[in-house]
């Protein structure tokens, strides 16, 4: 198999990359400017993919888009979120939907979010339910939806609902951990909000077991424990063997962020099931906050 990762030079697209060519994968990264042998340049802002970049790809990996939590959200970075993150998926699908059916990607695994089922409270959530409102579940919902020429062509497309990933090198918890490992870390605004995570390992592991196994539609990257913010807050500390006692305020993160930005990231969120990777034999390595924080951590 011959796999193509778009924003290949991410966290996860880094992790997958390893994985693939460990296991014998041949795996080739799309990025804005070329680093390592084998890597193709594009630009999808400017609609720029190279002519062959798509040949003997037998499956397109698309983990492609700005940061969410990098900038305040300002009119000009929401562009930029929205551009990042449908204009290179439309390219890619448009792409390979173009190709002679003979040549055609298989696959196309598209990162999305659990953002796209918005701010439900309590609701338990699986892949069957509803999609949600504001700017997060709107931005999610047109992601996905670019993906439609892809699976018009008949390729089995892959939208790949995200949690917060959790790894030491990068992501979220590289952010906390500085806070936390000084005795600063605590529980933001009431605590009651639910926080649906991966461990970095199972997400690249769920990424191969999608590419290798007959899935399509929506599927939820995320472990099937899902805690609050208090809970998680808690057991970091246990696991770093320091205290959290601290309680952070709504008002000091939206005055640092913007509003808008602190509720989506911090004081709100979606308590998800992985319905279809469970059902369908995936086996997490990391089912339960202490374990992935401990296998993080040692």
């Amino acid at each position: 198999m011959r796999v193509l990762i778009a924003g290949g030079n991410g966290m996860l697209g880094s992790a997958l990359m390893s994985r693939l060519w460990g296991t014998g994968t041949q795996a080739f990264r799309l990025v804005r400017k070329a680093t390592e042998v084998g890597d193709i340049e594009w630009d999808p802002l400017r609609g720029h993919l190279p002519a062959h970049a798509l040949d003997g790809v037998d499956a397109i990996v698309n983990l492609a888009g700005a940061g969410i939590g990098d900038h305040r959200w300002t009119n000009a970075y929401r562009r930029e979120l929205r551009e990042s993150r449908i204009r290179s998926t439309a390219l890619l699908a448009e792409r390979a939907a173009s190709m002679p059916t003979s040549t055609r990607p298989a696959v196309m695994l598209n990162r999305s979010a659990v953002g796209w089922y918005g701010d439900r409270g309590d609701e338990l959530l699986d892949e069957t339910s509803s999609p949600g409102s504001g700017f997060l579940a709107e931005l999610c919902r047109d992601w996905e939806a670019a993906t439609a020429p892809a699976a018009a062509a008949d390729m089995r497309v892959v939208l790949m609902r995200t949690g917060v990933v959790l790894s030491a090198s990068g992501g979220a918890l590289r952010k906390q951990l500085p806070l936390f490992k000084f005795g600063l870390g605590g529980r933001m605004g009431s605590g009651r909000q639910w926080l649906s995570w991966i461990a970095i390992d199972d997400h690249v592991s769920a990424m191969v077991h999608l590419l290798r196994n007959d899935i399509e539609g929506p599927v939820n990257l995320t472990a099937p424990n899902p805690v609050r913010n208090t809970e998680f807050t808690a057991e970091l500390g246990r696991v770093l063997r320091r205290p959290t006692l601290l309680r952070i305020p709504a008002f000091a993160p939206r005055i640092l962020l913007g509003r808008e930005l602190a509720d989506a990231l911090l004081f709100t969120g979606q308590r998800v099931h992985p319905a279809v990777l469970t059902s369908d034999g995936f086996t997490f390595a990391a089912p339960t906050l202490t374990e992935a924080l401990r296998g993080l951590l040692p």
